[in-house]
């Protein structure tokens, strides 16, 4: 497989450069990308008039970089981000995204964080299979897990989310993308936008992937107001999206109550293999979900007792921190997480 590259630098600063992959430019033999390269790097440079663009070339899949995919149960094969806050990495990456190859089609689940994250995980990809990828599941609005979406759109992806995300992702994609752009260099964030979904799943939504069919679930909020999860039933593989971290520390940005009950509703019934948002893969729900239950819960706790004090959000907040510090354990990320997670928490809950 031979794909189409091509250099670009923001139109305004030549000093803000870096390479994209343009999937519609595919080959099997570098002949073939080459005789239609300079039309699809035209077209794409054409659509994007705040870039500038080199000449095209053509490069073998063997020699671009590609994230680590591991399999984790037949056919699903998950690339794990780094176990930290955003701001505390040099790229960004620390989603853990999925990869399902069925009879006929590819499905992922999550794009990463930025368009090169999402190049890097099409590299891999084409280095497993030539099947074409089909579906981009996306679990929620975050950044680290839907910036790098547009590359796996164009290269054939139909684009599905919770009804919820549009809304969400709209307001918020300024910021992530002025955030990208001031936490990480130029080659890194190059060329990202955030894209919209194609389909909306509002309750249930099953995938077909030939031999394979996967279970969507749209969720109330929880984590955040856009949760989504999707089960592989051939293998009985659960995606949660950030419905569950495991070893990053969770981050409330939906609803606390509704996160908990979303815990205690036995989610994860009738699967085998349980991959988080971040850390790593677990055998058993119990043993995968119990810490991050009992942080919550015990946030919940911190938090109404501090209002039944009277303490206001400023006096509230240290003294939730305080009282928590205990639990920080082997959370990663956890001082700063938990402030901003005390911060949400009483904000929800003065109003019960």
């Amino acid at each position: 497989m031979f794909h189409l590259i091509l250099g670009v630098c923001l139109a305004i600063s030549a000093d803000h450069c870096g390479h994209v992959l343009l999937p519609q430019g595919d080959s099997t033999t570098a002949q073939g990308c080459r005789a239609q390269a300079a039309q699809v790097a035209g077209a794409w440079l054409a659509a994007r008039p705040d870039l500038t663009g080199d000449a095209p070339e053509c490069r073998a899949n063997a020699d671009l970089p590609a994230l680590d995919l591991q399999q984790v149960a037949p056919g699903i094969h998950v690339h794990f981000g780094q176990s930290r806050q955003m701001e505390e990495t040099t790229d960004g990456r620390i989603a853990n995204l999925g990869v399902i190859v069925g009879r006929d089609a590819v499905a992922v689940i999550d794009a990463g964080v930025s368009r090169a994250q999402g190049q890097d995980l099409y590299v891999a990809i084409r280095r497993m299979t030539d099947l074409p990828v089909r579906h981009l599941i996306l679990t929620h609005m975050h950044p680290d897990h839907v910036l790098g979406a547009q590359v796996l759109s164009e290269a054939g992806a139909r684009i599905t989310a919770h009804h919820a995300l549009p809304q969400s992702l709209q307001a918020r994609s300024a910021g992530y993308l002025d955030a990208l752009a001031d936490l990480y260099p130029p080659g890194e964030w190059i060329a990202t936008q955030a894209v919209m979904p194609d389909d909306l799943v509002r309750d249930r939504q099953v995938i077909k992937l030939g031999d394979r069919s996967l279970l969507l679930r749209a969720w109330p909020a929880a984590h955040t107001d856009s949760d989504l999860t999707v089960l592989d039933r051939a293998t009985g593989t659960l995606f949660t999206g950030d419905l569950l971290f495991r070893d990053l520390t969770p981050v409330v940005d939906g609803s606390l109550t509704g996160w908990l009950d979303w815990l205690d509703g036995d989610p994860a019934r009738g699967a085998d293999v349980i991959v988080p948002g971040h850390g790593p893969v677990g055998q058993s729900w119990q043993d995968a979900s119990s810490p991050q239950v009992d942080l919550l819960r015990a946030l919940a706790d911190r938090t109404r007792q501090a209002i039944r004090d009277g303490l206001a959000l400023s006096q509230a907040v240290p003294v939730i921190v305080d009282a928590l510090q205990p639990m920080q354990g082997t959370w990663n990320s956890y001082p700063q997480t938990i402030a901003r997670n005390a911060t949400a928490a009483y904000k929800e809950l003065e109003w019960e």
